[in-house]
């Protein structure tokens, strides 16, 4: 069960180191950022993103408990599922701390092609898994959508 517990609680580390070094950033200046009517409230990023890391967490455990722990079959799938986490935990810190709408938006589009990869290479592993991913790149569309309609918006910003 530690294994487990400790795929399934990686991701959150990024996610609450994220934000945490930005909390101070969002009521001091994405507050005042221009932002489509469709855009998800504070609380429901905080709900939506706690959903998702644990799911795409346990999904990665899954993957990883199915090709036998660390094996050379685990180093694409998994290597992926690592990548694409990166850039998860990168992206607060480009469009938060260094406000940087560009970098934000290259980081999301690069994550958005590393998540899509890991869910096509999940898909011959584990069904579960891989369904478990589904809501984690739905979310991604939208977060996509309102990076790119952020950095439009808000060309002072760039």
């Amino acid at each position: 069960w530690a294994y487990t517990v400790g795929f399934t609680v990686l991701p959150h580390v990024g996610g609450f180191l994220g934000w945490f070094l930005n909390r101070k950033q969002i009521p001091a200046w994405y507050e005042k950022l221009k932002k489509p009517s469709w855009c998800p409230s504070r609380k429901m990023f905080l709900v939506a993103w706690t959903v998702l890391y644990t799911g795409m967490g346990y999904a990665s455990y899954l993957i990883w408990n199915d090709l036998g722990g660390c094996s050379s079959k685990a180093i694409v799938p998994l290597g992926l599922y690592g990548a694409q986490l990166a850039l998860n935990w990168a992206w607060p810190p480009f469009f938060f701390r260094a406000r940087n709408l560009k970098m934000a938006l290259i980081d999301i589009l690069c994550l958005d092609a590393l998540a899509i990869g890991t869910v096509c290479s999940w898909s011959r592993i584990n069904k579960i898994a891989t369904l478990l991913m589904v809501p984690y790149l739905g979310w991604l569309a939208m977060a996509t959508c309102l990076t790119i309609r952020i950095w439009k918006d808000n060309p002072a910003q760039k």
